[in-house]
């Protein structure tokens, strides 16, 4: 029996409370997973499409970008991949009629959740000028409508092409091709939001802006250090690695604000002896105050060159630049203000210290929490300085492991979704194609919301994704949206970006990676890119949500025909047709897809794209070595009664895609606007646990922001530290409140006071 979408909204500030769990996964996963694959899939189609999930002749899962071995197990998904499959998979349906009873403004009202549970759209939609519904239009409109739009700007920059991370390489590169061939280099992407700041510390430093670990590397490792990071939600197949890891004689560091249930116990659902006992997985667990990573990995590397042999002298004088003027600086770390920093004890941290140097292969693995501060850019620099000292990037079982947190989205970057792209790239695509790309830099996602606030941009292109419920400042950018003229979303399913639109909006109703997709030349594949730099094939196995739906290539190809005319020597129809052609130039055009198609072919596991620094310990910077670095020490100051707010996912969800309303590891259940506060934190504003309190949060122009209605959970934060979900938090943060050089929006570390709910 397959379930109803809901009805209604339901209440999502009043959840029950338990305390947090300390082991991930077990029985308790897997009957989730089926409940929820049964209710949007049905039994049969369950077991069609699970059994396909991150198989070399099935699809890459939708969810994250976690790389899979080259033996792979029957059921290679977790609980949240199951998720993502089963939204796109589900057999519920969007169809004109419900477009017909639900006005925009009625849209509007509803949650991310509710939406979400509609189901897949069915058919391609127009909200017209004035309009208050969305309507059926024909591919062929629709696709007049935006040639329409195009062709009116002033200027190519008043467009913008948006990517999400799901987006194929063969789309994405369709993409950036059509966009710079009509003249712009607009095209932000959610990396702008994410991991930016890695890939901006990543290419000064070591030349790509890429980790450079393998899943063999992870399993050989001595010391894995997991920073900023909550694998049992959002990555939870990584679990898996670090048991094998731990297996193998690895140790494991977590820092992180919040005790972590993943991190904690790992109970693998894929063997017997982990359902039942389980592995402890974390030997040391620093409950690092907010945005105080930087200040740690820079006395952790006073002590290491303050200690004999310590250094690997002979990496360092033969493959860096820079060391004097780090070392210079890092010897002036100081211990009092690193405990202020960190929240740490002296010995918490000289503990770390004696696992570092009994450690032979270090890697350190990160996400958003160390990405999204003002000071991320320099805090990832550290990192990259502290596996430099003893040697820790091109060695097997050692360097750095950014783990992105979407399927893709490193893919599209490789494939040149950019705003900033290199000379190079941008020599060989024109060489290519005969067009001259534009060379001045576009605009990335928080330049692109003000392009829109401003007017200076008129048309929002979005290739997958919820731009609206992802981005920051929410008043601020769904004001920004509405000034468009046209915004267009190709998408499988509802989101909150739907119901917040320019003059005229248009929904494509596109194949999702579940989906058979069947051209002029037969059935195709598409190709993705993991967090890992593994290039494989993804083939869907569904027959396609409506007879009305088309591929995200094919969006491409026609959107462009339609714009460009006859006057575009490039072949869009032959790309349509065949996806082969597009990946035969994808193979001229970027380094490491050399005879793509027949790489392809020979191995259904994929290839490795090359890493100098992996590979050879050859670094593409502009001084030809790895780069120490001397930022100073940053760390959030926060005013006495307030507390440094992160936002975060709860494990029902994925990014703003929310799959129920639970948090089952730290025992929330039914409720999402809950702010998670040490208990004698939330003393000290009077809020005992259960009370109700707006989040106010206070910026140094003067100007504050306020999120309403939320339910206080006494919960073992890092004290000062607090917690709750984004979207419903995004509010708080400001547009111009962003990561220095990467232009993140800075969502980990927002100064907020509790106030006392006036409702409540």
């Amino acid at each position: 029996m397959v379930s109803k979408p809901p009805a209604g909204d339901p209440v999502q500030d009043a959840p029950q409370v338990t305390p947090p769990q300390h082991a991930a996964a077990g029985l308790p996963a897997i009957g989730h997973t089926l409940r929820i694959a049964q209710e949007q899939m049905g039994l049969r189609r369950t077991a069609r499409t699970l059994l396909k999930v991150n198989q070399k002749d099935g699809f890459d899962c939708p969810g994250c970008a976690w790389p899979e071995g080259d033996k792979r197990h029957v059921a290679e998904f977790c609980e949240n991949g199951a998720k993502a499959v089963a939204e796109e998979a589900t057999l519920r349906r969007v169809t004109p009629e419900f477009f017909a009873a639900h006005p925009v403004a009625d849209l509007a009202t509803r949650s991310g959740y509710w939406l979400g549970q509609q189901g897949r759209i069915t058919q391609p939609m127009l909200l017209p000028e004035g309009g208050e519904r969305y309507e059926p239009v024909s591919w062929e409109r629709a696709f007049a409508i935006i040639a329409e739009e195009l062709r009116a700007l002033a200027s190519p920059d008043e467009a913008l092409f948006y990517t999400s991370g799901r987006t194929s390489n063969e789309a994405a590169f369709l993409l950036q091709l059509f966009a710079r061939e009509f003249g712009t280099n607009n095209l932000p992407d959610c990396s702008n939001m994410c991991h930016e700041s890695s890939g901006s510390a990543l290419t000064e430093t070591i030349g790509i802006g890429k980790g450079s670990v393998s899943l063999e590397d992870l399993h050989r490792a001595d010391l894995i250090i997991v920073a900023g990071q909550n694998p049992g939600t959002n990555h939870p197949r990584m679990l898996s690695a670090l048991e094998e890891a731990k297996a193998s004689g690895a140790r494991i560091i977590s820092v992180n604000p919040l005790p972590e249930a993943g991190l904690e116990r790992f109970k693998n659902p894929q063997t017997p002896q982990g359902m039942l006992k389980g592995t402890a997985l974390t030997d040391l667990f620093l409950q690092i105050r907010i945005g105080g990573d930087q200040a740690l990995f820079r006395l952790l590397n006073k002590l290491v060159l303050e200690t004999a042999g310590a250094v690997d002298e002979e990496f360092v004088r033969d493959h860096t630049h820079g060391y004097e003027e780090f070392a210079a600086a890092a010897k002036a770390a100081d211990w009092d203000e690193t405990l202020a920093a960190t929240g740490l004890a002296r010995s918490e941290i000289e503990r770390a210290l004696e696992m570092v140097l009994a450690s032979e292969r270090t890697i350190v693995c990160w996400a958003m929490g160390l990405t999204q501060h003002k000071h991320s850019v320099p805090t990832i620099r550290e990192v990259v300085n502290f596996l430099l000292l003893r040697g820790n990037i091109g060695r097997p079982g050692a360097g750095v492991c950014p783990v992105r947190g979407h399927s893709n989205v490193q893919g599209d970057r490789t494939m040149g979704i950019f705003e900033r792209p290199a000379p190079a790239f941008l020599d060989a695509l024109d060489k290519e194609f005969g067009i001259v790309s534009p060379r001045r830099h576009g605009f990335d996602v928080v330049r692109s919301i003000q392009a829109l606030r401003d007017g200076e941009a008129k048309v929002f292109f979005a290739m997958g994704g919820n731009f609206v419920g992802a981005t920051p400042d929410t008043e601020v950018t769904e004001a920004a949206m509405r000034n468009a003229r046209l915004t267009v979303h190709v998408s499988t399913k509802l989101n909150r970006s739907h119901a917040v639109t320019g003059t005229r909006a248009l929904i494509l109703p596109t194949l999702g990676r579940t989906d058979k997709d069947v051209q002029k030349s037969g059935r195709q594949f598409v190709t993705v890119e993991d967090s890992m730099s593994l290039v494989h094939a993804s083939r869907g196995n569904l027959p396609p949500a409506s007879p009305h739906l088309l591929s995200e290539p094919a969006i491409v190809a026609r959107m462009a025909r339609a714009v460009l005319g006859e006057g575009s020597a490039t072949p869009w129809e032959e790309f349509e047709a065949d996806y082969a052609r597009i990946r035969d130039r994808i193979a001229r055009v970027v380094p490491g897809f050399e005879d793509f198609n027949a790489r392809l072919a020979a191995d259904p596991g994929g290839f490795a794209l090359p890493h100098g620094p992996r590979d050879e310990r050859r670094f593409p910077t502009k001084t030809g070595k790895a780069n120490f670095t001397a930022a100073p020490v940053e760390y959030p100051r926060v005013p006495e009664g307030r507390l440094l707010l992160q936002t975060l996912r709860s494990h029902d969800q994925y990014n703003t895609t929310i799959y129920g309303l639970d948090d089952r590891y730290r025992g929330i259940r039914g409720g999402r606007r809950v702010v998670l506060v040490h208990p004698e934190d939330a003393a000290a504003f009077g809020l005992a646990d259960g009370a109700y309190a707006d989040l106010v949060s206070e910026w140094t122009d003067g100007t504050e922001r306020r999120a309403p209605g939320f339910r206080v959970v006494h919960y073992p934060t890092s004290r000062g530290c607090a917690a709750a979900y984004y979207p419903e938090t995004n509010v708080l943060v400001p547009l111009e409140s962003t990561a220095d050089v990467s232009n993140t929006p800075a969502s980990k570390s927002v100064i907020v006071r509790l106030e006392q709910s006036a409702s409540a």
